[in-house]
């Protein structure tokens, strides 16, 4: 017997915007003519079947201020402006646990959070003596993560898993022990929210990957995240401006755009 998937509207969001990084900080073999690179934030959503999901949760105010990255939208405002209930998210993925995605975990009261064995215990385990890995997180969303632990309200994956019928996480490592990317059936097909395995798409197709805690492990994760989805339109990156111009917006809202329509 078939089993047929629900195709989902995917949103991306994008809640901030910087510029203050050079180019040459984004790839390993950096080209030689450096220069400012235009990197932005988001948050996807995953709706449809009756379920709202929400894939990672952007920074916080804190983080904001700490690091000198500003909101283009509070994410709680721009989730509003997508008509995301927070109260009704059942489900969030946390790709990783970045400062830039794993904020404002507080936001969704009602949800479950996904994530990886890998990822959870390189947060909180003996690599975070490390200077180099401690400043690549906030200590408050790590913290707020282990009280919703503690809570019943964190579902751990080991390599792949289901959040729901045509919506699965996969484990890719390489960015960080624990990075997973989510996989989407839709209208057009199977895409893959690539997070940070991928930060622009020049990484994937140049195969000069974003620097990562392995380097080896994000390059043979290029391939994987290939496999996953249905072509190389259906690999969203995770920071790429070229996101909110290559896909439709939601109801004239250029900051948001359906990923579930074929590109412009």
């Amino acid at each position: 017997m078939t089993t047929v998937l629900p195709r989902y509207e995917v949103l991306a969001i994008r809640f901030g915007s910087s510029s203050a990084r050079p180019g040459s900080q984004n790839f390993i073999m950096p080209d030689g003519h450096d220069g400012p690179m235009q990197m932005d934030f988001y948050i996807w959503v995953i709706r449809g079947d009756g379920r709202t999901i929400v894939v990672d949760t952007g920074f916080s105010p804190g983080a904001s201020a700490r690091r000198n990255r500003q909101f283009v939208h509070a994410p709680a405002d721009a989730l509003a402006q997508a008509g995301v209930n927070v109260f009704e998210v059942g489900d969030v993925v946390l790709t990783h646990l970045h400062w830039d995605h794993a904020g404002n975990i507080d936001l969704f009261p009602q949800a479950t959070f996904h994530i990886q064995d890998r990822e959870m215990a390189q947060a909180t385990g003996r690599c975070i003596c490390h200077k180099w890995f401690r400043r690549q997180s906030e200590v408050d969303d790590v913290v707020a993560l282990v009280r919703n632990l503690y809570a019943g309200r964190v579902a751990f994956h080991d390599g792949e898993g289901e959040i729901a019928p045509g919506v699965t996480v996969h484990l890719i490592g390489g960015h960080t022990g624990g990075l997973q990317v989510v996989r989407v059936h839709t209208a057009r097909g199977f895409l893959v929210l690539a997070s940070d395995a991928v930060h622009y798409w020049a990484n994937i197709e140049e195969r000069n990957p974003f620097p990562a805690a392995d380097v080896i492990g994000a390059l043979e994760g290029f391939a994987i995240v290939e496999r996953l989805a249905d072509g190389p339109s259906h690999i969203i990156p995770g920071h790429d401006p070229a996101v909110l111009t290559r896909f439709p917006p939601l109801r004239g809202n250029i900051d948001i755009v359906r990923l579930d329509l074929a590109p412009v």
